[in-house]
């Protein structure tokens, strides 16, 4: 048997967003080392605070502010801490609910071990060293045995409020695309680019998923397609990605590769961004000693009729 591959892989981005007025509070007050919560009309008071009652859906903007200190209510051990994970030693995930407050919180919780964890053990904020106006400006909590400090009874309003943040996703994760997309992984290698055959309806599928999306039965006769196809549809790019050394604008299109009755997609190079079009005849040109396409171009061929793809939209 052919061997499976597997590769690590990360998705990661920047993520922006810009704050409303209750968000804002929150943020810069913890900034400014004050926890606020939102009061509804019945009298409870949410942290983290939220715009809306989640009973009634009315809009929320009464900010109040809260202890730093509160009462597990409910934890789970984290023993193999993660990346970007708020502390880089096993700790406790908790839930908080903090004093003067009606909901929980959640974070992380610096104590010894799990046998030092306990619902309804009192702990408090350990504040960042270094504050920006985040979540991350609660480090952790951790164990306190004194009384409930005095609140200055803070109103949310701050000089140079935080207005935005940018929070980074990441994911990373282990990738294995079975027997199917192994093999055209390997296929690519050599230049060539192989699909599967539906026993059934008979469609070639590229790249191959094994089975037949449609029949729900299995695959594995190849079939070679290919290397030119039909721009069927596709978007032009105008926002530059991290770590792409690639220029805006670009396109992205779907490609049916001949032969093929699925379209994968790939970039539109050779061309300008402005005079490309669906139904547009494209070939692949390989990256130097790489595994796969570097982009399509033009084959200068004919537009391909609308009938010949509409089927694969």
């Amino acid at each position: 048997m052919p061997e499976v591959l597997k590769a690590p892989l990360v998705v990661e981005f920047p993520f922006t967003r810009s704050l409303g007025p209750v968000q804002s509070a929150f943020l810069t007050g913890l900034r400014e080392r004050v926890v606020l919560g939102v009061k509804t009309a019945d009298g409870r008071t949410l942290v983290p605070p939220v715009e809306y009652d989640p009973v009634t859906a009315e809009d929320l903007s009464e900010l109040v502010e809260v202890a730093p200190t509160g009462t597990v209510t409910t934890w789970a051990w984290n023993h193999e801490p993660r990346r970007g994970q708020p502390l880089d030693t096993p700790f406790a995930w908790v839930l908080v609910q903090l004093d003067g407050a009606d909901t929980a919180l959640l974070h992380a919780l610096d104590t010894p071990g799990p046998d030092a964890v306990r619902t309804g053990m009192r702990v408090r904020v350990r504040w960042a060293a270094e504050r920006t106006g985040a979540i991350t400006d609660i480090a952790c909590f951790e164990p306190y045995d004194g009384d409930r400090p005095e609140t200055a009874g803070h109103d949310g309003r701050f000089e140079d409020m935080v207005t935005g943040i940018v929070a980074p996703a990441r994911l990373d994760y282990v990738y294995s695309p079975g027997r199917a997309q192994s093999a055209y992984i390997n296929s690519l290698s050599s230049r060539r680019t192989v699909g599967e055959r539906c026993p059934s309806c008979r469609k070639v599928y590229v790249p191959p998923r094994g089975a037949c999306p449609t029949c729900g039965v299995a695959t594995s006769e190849q079939v070679e397609v290919g290397p030119s196809g039909t721009v069927t549809t596709y978007c032009i790019v105008n926002i530059k990605a991290r770590n792409l050394d690639i220029e805006v604008p670009y396109v992205y299109g779907h490609i049916a590769l001949d032969g093929a009755d699925l379209a994968l997609h790939g970039r539109i190079g050779g061309i300008p961004y402005d005079q490309v079009r669906m139904g547009l005849r494209v070939e692949p040109v390989w990256t130097e000693g790489g595994r796969y396409p570097d982009h399509y171009r033009p084959t200068g061929e004919p537009d391909a009729e609308y009938d010949s793809y509409k089927e694969l939209l």
